[in-house]
């Protein structure tokens, strides 16, 4: 009994085996793609990663860079918002050069009233004590001049009634009374001339100097607020309130680098898409009067004709796209710049990546 339940256990087991091996050898039906993948639509095409930027004349995005250094206080901007040229966009701690600013506003004002004292000369109430001192010393003269003449008449009545040294003294008393006069006549016309041309020049120096130091502190705390350079619209705010920031920019958590405070891009419906040519394709390239390409939206089955708009005439090391300014590979590319309008259901955005197809040249490599 106990054998025969052996053969039975053993050639069940035999026919398991036997239909795990057929069904897992049964190959199952491959399930479909979740989009197609980008095709060459050329019979001759290079492949080029691209990467969608705001539409420029010149350049990619427009990258904002302050100034000046400092913490900013406000952000007065979001992402996505559309601003006018001039608009404030971020607020820097300008405390310091405010006082800095106001110092010198008082210098240059301080120097003014100088110079006004200045032309404002002579001043009345001093050129009329000049005057007075004309008249006093007119008045001293003749009571010295009447002293003396007392004293002659009386040595010449009688030579014994005035001695020689009173004599001497009332002539010296009258020339020092008329010494005084014509100094205080030369004061007065010094007074009533006001003041010197050249001091005048000089403070007026002064004045100028001070108020350009003035202007030129004033232009630097109007740097302490960014604004916006151009009319557009705001792609990315790389930095918040309490965040230092200076001429290279805001620091970055994530790249470990710095850049820059805020990335704009001009108010224009379209686009640019930056391809870029490896190397060893680049004489496969037509020229640019007959360049066509078409862009891939990665993930879907989009694709959209592209413009050709120019070539960035310059060879240089491919970055990895990325962002990361340390990700280079041993390739040198060339870009090329097309422009695309999106259509009204789709939405597109700079930074985003796209697989691009240009249409080569008949020459045999």
């Amino acid at each position: 009994m106990k054998g025969k339940l052996l053969v039975v256990l053993a050639a069940v087991g035999i026919l398991a085996g036997l239909a795990s091996a057929y069904f897992g050898g049964v190959k199952g039906q491959a399930p479909p793609p979740v989009f197609t993948p980008a095709q060459n639509p050329y019979a001759k095409g290079v492949y080029a990663n691209g990467i969608i930027e705001s539409s420029q004349s010149n350049g990619a995005n427009i990258n904002i860079f302050p100034e000046v250094s400092g913490t900013i206080t406000q952000v007065l901007i979001s992402e996505g918002a559309a601003v006018a040229q001039g608009t404030p966009l971020v607020l820097i701690d300008d405390s310091v050069q405010k006082a800095v600013v106001e110092q010198e506003e008082a210098q240059a004002k301080a120097a003014l009233a100088v110079l006004q004292e200045l032309k404002a000369q002579p001043r009345k109430e001093v050129l009329e004590v000049s005057k007075a001192q004309v008249e006093a010393a007119a008045v001293s003269l003749k009571t010295s001049q009447d002293q003396w003449s007392k004293l002659k008449k009386s040595f010449e009545l009688d030579p014994q009634s005035v001695s020689r040294d009173q004599l001497d003294n009332g002539e010296n008393a009258v020339k020092a009374a008329a010494a005084n006069l014509e100094t205080a006549k030369r004061q007065y016309e010094l007074t009533k001339a006001g003041a010197w041309i050249f001091d005048i020049l000089n403070q007026q120096s002064q004045y100028e100097a001070l108020t350009k130091t003035y202007e030129s502190g004033r232009a630097l705390l109007a740097k302490y607020t960014i604004r916006a350079p151009v009319d557009g619209v705001i792609l990315a705010v790389n930095a918040s309130a309490g965040t230092y920031i200076s001429a290279q920019g805001a620091y970055g958590t994530y790249t470990e680098g710095f850049g820059p405070v805020m990335v704009m891009a001009q108010s224009d419906p379209s686009y640019q898409v930056r391809c870029f040519i490896d190397e060893i394709l680049i004489l496969k390239l037509p020229a640019p009067s007959n360049m066509k390409a078409r862009m891939y939206l990665r993930g879907t089955d989009t694709s959209i004709p592209l413009e050709f708009v120019r070539v960035q005439p310059y060879v240089t090391p491919k970055i990895e796209l990325s962002n990361q300014r340390t990700e280079r590979v041993d390739v040198r590319v060339l870009p090329v710049i097309f422009r695309f309008t999106p259509p009204k259901d789709l939405h597109v955005y700079p930074g985003q990546l796209v697989d691009v197809y240009l249409e080569a040249n008949n020459r045999e490599q």
